[in-house]
């Protein structure tokens, strides 16, 4: 291999590479821009994104699915369409709530 195809080919690989993390940051920015909200009530047993009161200390913590005190991050205003077995109302709640029983 010559200096010239050498050289070539690491500018390639530099070209490459730098394309990729330009499409990655772009996705990141673009999902970024998505607005989110805590929804409580609608996390699955140990799918919940942080603490909320006893029982949680943060992300992947919750002991039940559904769980009362626990939240998940939701799109904005997806919460009140988003079931919670244990709400009285049968949602994803904006606060914590006691569980219907």
């Amino acid at each position: 291999m010559t200096a010239t195809t050498r050289t070539l080919s690491a500018t390639a690989l530099v070209l490459a590479l730098g394309s990729a993390l330009s499409i990655a940051s772009v996705s990141t920015a673009q999902a970024a821009d998505t607005k989110m909200e805590k929804c409580f009530g609608v996390a699955l047993k140990g799918k919940n994104d942080c603490a909320a009161g006893a029982g949680t200390t943060c992300a992947g913590t919750s002991k039940m699915d559904y769980q009362a005190n626990a939240w998940k991050l939701v799109p904005e205003g997806t919460c009140a369409t988003t079931e919670s077995k244990t709400s009285p109302t049968g949602f994803g709640q904006m606060t914590e709530f006691k569980a219907k029983s």
